[in-house]
């Protein structure tokens, strides 16, 4: 079966990632790097492995998505080098038109919270990427790193 969700995705890119330099603690201070992510969709689209690199902060990170034709939804995982070689556990969920929201329960320093990636403006030239943690399940939502796109010529 074929999926194009992704397909806006393949390709090399730059990125402005912004950060919060506390997670959970009611601030807003923020830090921001730059990246490149380079793209690969696989199975006809039902398959997409990106890798994200920030070689200034010495960071490398990998998506892992998988479209479930059965359920008509995506698993995504992520690793990184601070992942200790584990994947996280994985967002689940769609695309509505150009916005994809995905969410799982996961734990974070202790605390057990609700996991949410968002992309979105993905009809547009510049993609955006967001990750928002919740600890009332999803009453209310802290956006904790954002990531904007640029297509590489």
């Amino acid at each position: 079966m074929t999926n194009t969700d992704f397909d806006f995705l393949a390709g090399t890119w730059d990125s402005v990632q912004r950060r919060l330099v506390k997670v959970l603690a009611g601030q807003d201070e923020w830090y921001e790097f730059d990246a490149t992510l380079d793209c690969q969709v696989l199975f006809d689209g039902t398959g997409v492995l990106d890798v994200l690199r920030a070689p200034e902060r010495g960071y490398e990170g990998v998506a892992l998505r998988l479209f479930s034709p059965d359920e008509q939804v995506w698993r995504i995982w992520w690793a990184s080098k601070n992942t200790g070689g584990v994947l996280d556990n994985p967002v689940v969920g769609r695309f509505e038109g150009a916005v994809g929201t995905f969410e799982c329960d996961d734990v974070w320093e202790g605390t057990p919270i609700r996991v949410r990636y968002r992309w979105s403006q993905t009809d547009t030239e510049h993609p955006r990427w967001e990750q928002a943690f919740s600890t009332d399940e999803g009453a209310t939502w802290e956006v904790n790193w954002t990531a904007d796109f640029t297509r590489r010529a």
